[in-house]
């Protein structure tokens, strides 16, 4: 069953505000900045709530938490905020946490500047042809543009897939791509797939925050025999199209 959230609920706000001061007191501890992307740290934010609410810790929202117990949590090493994988590795070697939320000030300077040009000069690939989105859909990995394209050729009727949400419900009312099909929770992410065990045969695109929970399921997917699982790579943070919020 999908758990819902109050993110109106006293309860809700009050962890969430509390969130926020963890991860301001996380940048000043390490010097660290937030993204110059204020949805991303938000969305983050959200996600450490959520986390804190369902498991009583600030797990990393951009991956599954594995385990029912807390001692198969523990065990399983799940990612707590800030994690030790982030702050060894990700931020020195990339300038950024996995999720996006901590920077350094240079990363953070050069995505302001990265999306100046981007601002300047948007392409858009429309028309694609039935043969060329159906090679789309074979690939493992897709882009956010491609994402956009395979939906504008769906409308005009030139494809068919089912674009999946694996985020939780919190997020999927926030903010999800126009045009999703399904909210498929990785934390109820068996019971909710019964949603669509009858549509095998048709290609899948999967996405959440950052493409690391969607590739999980992906996985899973394809072991369950779906006939074709493509990713949206990096996740919902680098598509440019048409954004809808509410239930």
């Amino acid at each position: 069953m999908i758990k819902k959230l109050d993110i109106e609920s006293d309860e809700f706000q009050t962890v969430f505000e509390l969130t926020k001061q963890f991860t301001d007191k996380v940048c000043e501890e390490h010097g660290f900045v937030y993204n110059p992307e204020a949805d991303v740290n938000e969305s983050i934010q959200m996600g450490l709530t959520r986390n804190k609410l369902i498991y009583d810790k600030r797990y990393c929202p951009c991956f599954m938490v594995v385990g029912n117990t807390q001692e198969e949590k523990d065990k399983a090493d799940n990612r707590l905020c800030p994690c030790t994988p982030a702050l060894e590795e990700e931020i020195p070697a990339q300038g950024h946490c996995h999720c996006g939320i901590f920077c350094t000030p240079e990363y953070a300077k050069s995505i302001e500047e990265k999306a100046q040009l981007i601002e300047e000069e948007i392409v858009h690939s429309k028309g694609l042809k039935k043969d060329e989105c159906e090679a789309i859909l074979t690939k493992e990995q897709i882009s956010g543009h491609e994402v956009e394209s395979l939906l504008e050729a769906r409308e005009l009727g030139f494809v068919n897939f089912n674009l999946v949400d694996t985020r939780e419900w919190m997020e999927w009312v926030g903010h999800r791509i126009k045009g999703t099909d399904y909210l498929i929770p990785t934390t109820s992410f068996y019971q909710a797939l019964e949603r669509i065990q009858d549509k095998k045969e048709v290609p899948v695109v999967v996405y959440c925050h950052s493409g690391s929970r969607s590739a999980y399921c992906q996985r899973i997917m394809l072991d369950m025999g779906f006939k074709s699982v493509a990713n949206l790579d990096y996740g919902i943070i680098t598509y440019q199209g048409e954004i809808i919020s509410g239930e």
